[in-house]
């Protein structure tokens, strides 16, 4: 008589799934904590943001339902257009910086033969991030205040006097001299991020590379660039969220003037929620710059391709 094996074979299936599943509670209860605090901290001040966008919402006042009003309130704001143009500019020129001067920083402490010399010049440029932001920031005031700062001074120096000015109080230079805070924007974290793409190309490419004839400039453009493409896609979604979410050095400075020509729409954000007392306004506001993200994220993904494709594509 013949024995019929399928209800062995499915015992052992739901027994080897168990098995599995067991075996992932360990893992999963070591990432929990992570996932709680990720929860408490982020996902629900969202929503509850969210759900507030839609009430005209004032600290210690009457909370009525709006609908979409905060929504339309702001998109006909007469602070919309321009601040929105400031963040457009202030992110497009530090997604050109951190695509360059960190990298070029990068291979040039890599080309060092010395690994005692490598070291040595990674710990110099990592030096600066010692230094909390809101002090770099102050330093920065101090330099293009007034007409007494460093920046005047030097140009009196040279003879350039007569391009000295109040940096921060020109409607046409302010944002630009915020957007200058950090120069050279050689140094920090984004410099180590592209220091380690760099190192984790293998020796087999690199000499694969010089083989066919790649050194130098064009080894870099052909080679080691599109290696590093997961660093720089990196550094470019960061670079936009920083940049969407950013208003630190325009509060400390500017706080958006003169008129509007520094006003940033995370700045009219925090203005609104902390100054004004508006939080359903601002919680609006907010949603609006988290979709931004959200869009300009995923654009960011599926534009910038594999370091895989890219070498195939080359050789």
């Amino acid at each position: 008589m013949a024995i019929d094996s399928k209800p062995l074979s499915a015992g052992r299936s739901r027994k080897k799934r168990v098995s599995s599943l067991g075996s992932l509670v360990p893992i999963y209860g070591l990432i929990a904590p992570s996932f709680i605090l990720l929860a408490v901290f982020c996902l629900v001040p969202f929503l509850w943001a969210f759900w507030t966008s839609f009430f005209d919402y004032e600290v210690g006042g009457e909370t009525r339902f709006v609908g979409m009003a905060n929504y339309g309130e702001y998109l006909s704001d007469p602070t919309f257009l321009p601040s929105f143009a400031n963040m457009a500019l202030l992110t497009l020129f530090h997604i050109g910086v951190v695509l360059v001067f960190p990298l070029l920083v990068a291979r040039l402490i890599f080309a060092l033969s010395s690994e005692r010399a490598r070291y040595l010049y990674r710990l110099f440029f990592l030096i600066p991030i010692v230094v909390p932001g809101i002090a770099g920031t102050l330093i920065w005031r101090g330099m293009v205040y007034n007409d007494q700062g460093l920046v005047n001074s030097v140009l009196r120096t040279v003879g350039l006097g007569d391009l000295a000015r109040g940096w921060l109080s020109d409607p046409n230079m302010a944002l630009w001299a915020v957007a200058l805070i950090g120069f050279p924007f050689a140094g920090g974290v984004n410099m180590l991020i592209y220091y380690a793409g760099l190192s984790g190309i293998s020796e087999e490419v690199q000499q694969a590379a010089e083989l066919d004839g790649a050194s130098g400039v064009r080894k870099f453009f052909r080679i080691e660039v599109p290696l590093v493409m997961s660093q720089m896609k990196l550094l470019v979604i960061l670079t936009i969220i920083g940049g969407v979410q950013g208003f630190e050095g325009m509060l400390a400075l500017t706080k958006g003037g003169p008129g509007f020509r520094t006003m940033l729409p995370g700045l009219w954000m925090y203005l609104n929620a902390f100054s004004f007392q508006r939080m359903g306004y601002a919680c609006a506001i907010g949603v609006i710059l988290f979709l931004i993200i959200l869009v300009l994220t995923i654009i960011n993904l599926r534009y910038f391709r594999s370091s895989e494709d890219m070498v195939e594509a080359r050789a």
